[in-house]
């Protein structure tokens, strides 16, 4: 990949970074305030997602940052280790706040006469702007990612898309509230957005805990791996296909096997192609070919 294209898609990928830390700010500020007014659990609940879409943007910007960096002599593998210890952190803030809104929820569903909502115009409103920022964000990160191909954006534009269904939650309670004068929604709402953040803060953690344990890719990953390498011209068999992953970058390494009669320089240019191939289909890998006299394994 050339300095100039590589420099385009790290502008890119920032400017839908800062765009998502732009947002989450103001999500942020405008929700706090509607809680003030609301006393809604479900707009605490869209609040505590918010705060966490922070940290995750933040993360995410630092780690495009950081990636961009060539590997020194101290991390000669680069730096992408350090988004999947930043999302381990995320988890646990995830799932921290997740039990809160939770325990508070069932406090209010089993209270003798449930907590009034209050000024439910006021985080009506919150809600609305919420909704269309986030859905303006995630039309513009989906657009970045699918040029870049960056994985840091493209799960950042999905974990913000899940974020409309809470959102829409509290719209309905604080609708229900205004309208009828229903309060019990808002806590049922708040437990359904404290076990989606749960199962989100388990998939973090269990995403990042196998990054960091090198786990192999995924299994849909190898198997494209395998069909370019056996497809690939001159290759005339394959062993020890090796992938993990760290952030957003994958790593490759594979034992190809070829003709043993052909020059060394046929044999490299055959490889070449190979790395060549995988990183058209895999921008952001990390690829070691060693070549192999086929059948004298």
């Amino acid at each position: 990949m050339s300095q100039d294209r590589r420099a385009a898609r790290v502008r890119l990928n920032l400017s839908a970074s800062a765009a998502s830390v732009s947002v989450a700010v103001i999500l942020v500020a405008a929700k706090l305030w509607a809680l003030a007014q609301t006393g809604s659990l479900s707009i605490a609940a869209s609040l505590a997602d918010s705060a966490l879409d922070l940290v995750a943007s933040l993360a995410g910007l630092a780690a495009i940052l950081y990636a961009a960096r060539p590997p020194d002599e101290d991390h000669a593998f680069g730096h992408d280790a350090a988004e999947d210890l930043a999302a381990l952190g995320q988890a646990v803030l995830v799932a921290g706040s997740a039990l809160m809104i939770g325990w508070r929820a069932i406090a209010r569903l089993t209270a003798d006469e449930p907590a009034p909502l209050r000024h439910e115009e006021a985080g009506l409103a919150v809600m609305l702007l919420s909704i269309a920022l986030t859905a303006a964000l995630v039309a513009w990160q989906r657009r970045v990612a699918a040029r870049t191909g960056s994985r840091v954006v493209a799960a950042d534009s999905l974990h913000y898309l899940s974020d409309l269904l809470p959102n829409l939650g509290a719209l309905a309670a604080l609708w229900a509230s205004a309208r009828f004068g229903v309060s019990t929604l808002d806590s049922i709402v708040a437990l359904g957005a404290s076990a989606l953040l749960l199962a989100g803060a388990r998939n973090i953690a269990a995403g990042a805990f196998h990054a960091l344990m090198d786990r192999r890719a995924a299994p849909d990953v190898v198997a494209r791996i395998e069909a370019i390498v056996r497809a690939h011209p001159g290759v005339r068999g394959f062993h020890d296909l090796k992938t993990r992953t760290s952030g957003a970058r994958l790593f490759i390494q594979v034992h190809v096997e070829l003709d043993g009669e052909q020059s060394l320089r046929e044999a490299h240019d055959i490889g070449a192609a190979l790395r060549r191939r995988l990183l058209e289909a895999f921008p952001e890998a990390e690829v070691i070919i060693h070549k192999d006299v086929a059948g004298r394994r």
